[in-house]
């Protein structure tokens, strides 16, 4: 597909992922004119009528599909039945109107969160229905895989060419550090950084820091995207990640030495650790469409902290807000 041919909508394009997804649309040739951002203040994408009103509008020829309601471990058990409700009904009504609108390409965005509890590792693509999610973001991981099944049948059905990429845990500048919704890295960072600054002795911890966790730089995850929207036109499910994972005991030991907190870590057990590991085989991705990812892990980790530190001295400036950031992450 060419791209710059394409009228391009991409829903959470304000969010965290959605703006490197827009950069890197632009490197591919996108005109600036061809590219629409549907914002959380003038559609509801979890209502048939504003979804309806977003085709009509914005006339679509591809659709991006990337906004979601998303967060960490606490998010996840604050809200599972929110979590469900919105993005099933999200991506429920956006693939039903993709069909009647004649969409020629629909890409979702699906989530790690999907695949069981305990995968063998790395996870294939096919493991994904042999057994439950991690219980606390089964309600998120549910919702999001039963759109890789809509997808499928629409593909059966009516044709409507769907394909749905499975992101492993995403990071780098520009990561929501909300301490309500954050995930894991930026988590840690804020809570170590926030610690030396202010002097205290100890930043506690959830889990026991066993639990493992693979991270892709967000620029890397745009640019797979933009290639799998170009070159992929399959019904197959396809991992996006780097291949390699890293324990959260390993990553707090990093964050802490790079920010340079001196303190104590203390482990809280009585919180979950969430699913016990996570790291993906990612040859679907490098096979179906040429991607790898780029960035080294400690560089794009140095690259985090730095922005988050910059931002901060800035007065929080190039911060996202709780409400952006809720409606537009990337899953």
């Amino acid at each position: 597909m060419d791209l710059r041919q394409e009228r391009i909508v991409v829903t959470g394009g304000s969010g965290f992922l959605g703006k490197h997804v827009l950069a890197a649309l632009r490197a591919a040739g996108v005109p600036h004119e061809n590219i629409q951002v549907p914002l959380v203040e003038e559609y509801d994408l979890t209502t048939d009528q504003h979804v309806k009103r977003m085709y009509a509008t914005m006339k679509p020829t591809v659709v991006i599909h990337l906004a979601a309601e998303v967060g960490g471990i606490g998010a996840n058990m604050a809200a599972p039945g929110r979590f469900f409700y919105a993005n099933m009904a999200m991506g429920l009504h956006l693939i039903d109107h993709a069909q009647k609108h004649g969409l020629k390409k629909f890409v979702q965005i699906g989530t790690i969160c999907a695949y069981p509890k305990l995968t063998a590792v790395p996870f294939k693509e096919e493991e994904l229905w042999n057994g439950y999610p991690e219980e606390t973001n089964a309600p998120y991981g549910i919702a999001k895989k039963a759109l890789l099944v809509m997808l499928k049948a629409y593909r059966e059905q009516y044709g409507l060419n769907g394909i749905y990429l499975l992101p492993v845990n995403l990071y780098g500048p520009g990561d929501n550090f909300d301490p309500k919704s954050s995930h894991v890295m930026a988590a840690l960072i804020r809570k170590f950084y926030e610690a030396k600054s202010s002097g205290r002795r100890q930043v506690a911890i959830w889990g026991t820091g066993s639990a493992s966790r693979e991270f892709l730089y967000a620029e890397d995850c745009a640019r797979a995207i933009v290639l799998a929207t170009q070159h992929y036109d399959g019904g197959d499910p396809v991992n996006l990640g780097t291949g390699s994972e890293i324990t959260i005991r390993e990553l707090a030991e990093k964050i802490r030495k790079l920010i340079g907190f001196e303190g104590e870590l203390v482990w809280d057990a009585q919180k979950p650790d969430g699913q016990p590991r996570r790291c993906l085989d990612t040859s679907r991705a490098e096979r179906y469409f040429g991607f790898r990812a780029k960035m080294d892990f400690d560089t794009g980790l140095e690259h985090t902290i730095q922005w988050w530190i910059d931002q901060v001295k800035a007065g929080g400036q190039g911060l996202p807000s709780t409400r952006s950031t809720a409606k537009a992450s990337a899953a």
